[in-house]
């Protein structure tokens, strides 16, 4: 079993720009240990700040109270009983103790002997016993020690090995590790000192951290590092995601994960981060799960030729066949499939020819924008009988007057009607739109997002693709709708919001 500790809360929110606030760093606590499971998680620096302090002792109040307080761990220093002070006081009861890994840092930082570092680190160690506090050491840029000055690593931990240390920290605080001498210097470590954990904290620099990690445990390490998403300084730490999966999937190790709430997890950092994941991440990207070229969905319709063991479902997604210039009849059909839609060759014929058009205008489709271009094609709504219907809509645009709207639309059968003004031409309409839900008493979803997107260099026949997100009873979603005409698309994504919460 392989011990996972994550570190999004302390080194991910190294990351440039990246600070969680209180809630957001209980928010990201409960749901790493609660529902993913992550065994450990690192959510602080000790003396950062009076609102890392605030933000510490909340996270720790909620762990006290769910059985989780061992499972919470702070960065400390060599600074005597200060950094213990301040994690004895937030309510926390485990220090991971940063410490010198390499002779360099501790000359030319410090200005240290290897001796007296050692027994400052003794100091504070024994300290946090007759505190309370368990231990866990950080060896500070232990991968150019253990490469440029390996009788100084094994000296430490000499010195520190009959010490009430639970964990001895092996970071590549730079990057510089790569696959090969990753499980070099971890075997020597493991080799020499068979009774100790060692835990494998890996940066991203080289693009490497995710296969320093497979050298690492293939090397016999049985705790390892990650943040949510890669978050970290510089080029990031090993993301979770893959981690999870490489362990699993190439080296046939266990840990206490549940990978069906990573997405969860990670769509949850991306939103209070705001780094946004590339579509291309694995594991979590929006992509990843994604099918683009026609002879990939024939092969799934014929014995899942293109599946591996990244089944999306492991992760809580779903398998997606985009639509495009590369697109075939076995693409759409999939689509279609789960659209529930039937469709004659002659359709098809059109429908595909349509969408590749629109894929050579480098228009991205989807399959929700299906039901839009079949109605395009083929001058007919090809949807299910929606609740809510768009019975009649005005909308004006005067120089110097306001936009207005009036709006007449069907719910259940019965006819609405009214009118506004508003800033533009959707913003009147919403504004109708919102009248009418008021007089009926409805809760209204509220507007979270909107965006555009035209193919550049577009003729003005050209779709307009309009993506919405809605938040409806605490649930978010997005609604799309594909129109020549932006206004008109946008009106689209709205009524199909409608029907959705009102299905």
């Amino acid at each position: 079993m392989i011990e996972i500790m994550d570190t999004t809360l302390r080194d991910g929110e190294q990351t440039s720009g990246v600070a969680f606030a209180a809630h957001e760093k209980l928010g990201i606590a409960q749901i790493l240990l609660n529902e993913l499971g992550v065994d450990r998680i690192e959510i602080a620096s000790a003396r950062v700040s009076d609102g890392e302090f605030e933000s510490v002792k909340r996270v720790a109040a909620w762990a006290g109270r769910t059985g989780n307080l061992d499972k919470l761990e702070v960065l400390g220093f060599i600074d005597g009983d200060t950094s213990l002070r301040w994690i004895e006081q937030t309510g926390c009861c485990t220090v991971n103790l940063l410490c010198k890994g390499s002779y360099r840092h501790v000359t030319e930082q410090l200005g240290k002997t290897p001796a007296g570092h050692i027994e400052d680190i003794r100091t504070v160690v024994i300290l946090a016993e007759k505190m309370n506090i368990g231990v866990n050491i950080y060896l500070e840029d232990w991968s150019n020690g253990i490469k440029n000055s390996p009788e100084y690593v094994f000296r430490l931990i000499e010195g520190l090995k009959h010490l009430p240390v639970r964990r001895f920290m092996l970071p590549d605080t730079l990057g510089v590790l790569n696959p090969l001498n990753t499980y070099e210097y971890c075997k020597q470590m493991i080799d020499r000192y068979p009774g100790l954990h060692f835990d494998f904290h890996a940066h991203n620099d080289y693009d490497l951290a995710v296969a320093n990690v497979f050298s690492a445990v293939r090397a016999g390490i049985r705790g390892i590092h990650t943040t949510v998403n890669g978050l970290g300084e510089r080029a990031g730490n090993a993301p979770l995601g893959s981690v999870l999966a490489v362990l699993r999937d190439q080296l046939g190790e266990d840990t206490n994960l549940r990978e069906e709430k990573i997405n969860r997890v990670s769509r949850l950092v991306e939103t209070y981060s705001g780094i946004h994941i590339a579509p291309n991440s694995p594991i979590v990207g929006e992509s990843v799960f994604t099918q683009c070229a026609g002879v990939h969905a024939d092969g799934d319709s014929k014995s899942n030729l293109y599946y591996n063991d990244l089944l999306p479902e492991r992760f809580g997604r779903i398998r997606e066949y985009a639509l495009g210039k590369t697109s075939g009849k076995a693409n759409i059909r999939k689509n279609l499939e789960a659209l529930g839609i039937d469709m004659d060759e002659e359709t098809m014929r059109k429908v595909t020819e349509r969408i590749i058009e629109l894929g050579d205008k480098k228009e991205m489709v989807t399959q929700e924008d299906l039901p839009y271009i079949i109605s395009d094609v083929l001058n007919q709504d090809m949807t299910s009988d929606p609740k809510i219907k768009i019975l009649n809509y005005s909308l004006s645009l005067a120089q110097g007057l306001r936009p207005l709207a009036t709006l007449k639309i069907e719910i259940d059968g019965q006819a609405f009607e009214q009118s506004a003004s508003g800033d533009g031409q959707y913003d009147a309409f919403m504004r109708a739109l919102r009248r009418i839900y008021s007089d009926l008493g409805r809760p209204f979803p509220m507007l979270t997002n909107y965006s555009v997107s035209i193919p550049p260099g577009g003729r003005t026949d050209a779709f307009v693709q309009t993506i919405i997100s809605w938040n409806f009873a605490g649930i978010d979603f997005k609604t799309r709708g594909l129109d020549g005409d932006q206004t008109e698309a946008a009106i689209k994504a709205t009524i199909k919001m409608l029907n959705k919460i009102e299905g």
